[in-house]
């Protein structure tokens, strides 16, 4: 066998264990839930790739915050934070494994969110 075989039976290797690693992350989750609070930032920030950001306040002193991502491709949910900032807010979540630079900042990421009432100003 020669040495260029070698080198790209290595690196075919290579490639493949990255897209399965990759695949891993992506599609298979570390857990799913539900978080409830205070949306209080959703942000679009990023140098060289941007990623949608955003915090719920858990607390009354906003002393327990979840950060969380959003991918691009839910742009109904992004719109639908944008619109909410500021009230309070039950979202759904997937949690990763881990996560990559151009998905996201956390290892959580919004798949759906609506509008609650406060626990807080209940009748």
């Amino acid at each position: 066998m020669s040495m260029k075989k070698i080198l790209y039976f290595f690196l075919g290797g290579v490639v493949l264990l990255m897209a399965l690693y990759y695949a891993f992350i992506y599609f298979v989750p570390y857990s799913e839930g539900v978080r409830s609070g205070e949306l209080i930032k959703i942000s679009h920030k990023g140098v060289l790739v941007k990623t949608w950001e955003g915090e719920i306040s858990q607390g009354i002193s906003g002393a327990q915050i979840f950060a969380f991502s959003v991918l691009d491709k839910d742009r109904e949910v992004i719109e639908k934070l944008k619109e909410y900032q500021g009230q309070y807010v039950k979202v759904d979540y997937t949690e990763r494994y881990a996560t990559f630079f151009w998905l996201g900042d956390t290892k959580y990421f919004i798949t759906n969110v609506q509008r609650e009432q406060s626990p807080h100003f209940r009748n």
